[in-house]
């Protein structure tokens, strides 16, 4: 299926999402810091980031932002996973290049069909 970055500094709820993603197919790669999943990010060249906003060395935020700006990036999607629930957060979160946001807490099957739907629009 898809190669998957999963970042997110919660250990219990990144061995979650890599474990639904997994179950579905997909190969998952896993950071728990922002510095980690930029350097996944460029090195790996996955077709989805899913990515929480509130990480350490880095937020999800400036990650966003630096994959967009990086050609040889142009083709990954990007599903922000994160507490960040304000009408203002979706909005920054947008801006820079997001193009799913689903708010913790949140249904494993809603992420699923998000995903899918992403990589459709990749393909």
């Amino acid at each position: 299926m898809a190669r998957i970055l999963v970042a997110d500094d919660d250990q219990d709820l990144n061995d979650l999402v890599t474990m639904k993603l997994e179950a579905a197919g997909h190969e998952v790669l896993s950071a728990i810091d922002g510095e980690t999943a930029l350097s996944l990010a460029t090195g790996e060249r996955p077709d989805l980031i899913v990515l929480d906003w509130m990480l350490p060395r880095r937020n999800g935020l400036e990650v966003c932002r630096e994959v967009r700006s990086d050609p040889t990036l142009a083709g990954t999607r990007i599903l922000m996973l994160t507490a960040r629930a304000q009408e203002v957060d979706v909005e920054r979160a947008f801006a820079a290049g997001a193009e799913e946001y689903i708010t913790k807490p949140f249904s494993p099957r809603e992420l699923l069909l998000r995903v899918t739907t992403l990589l459709s629009r990749a393909r």
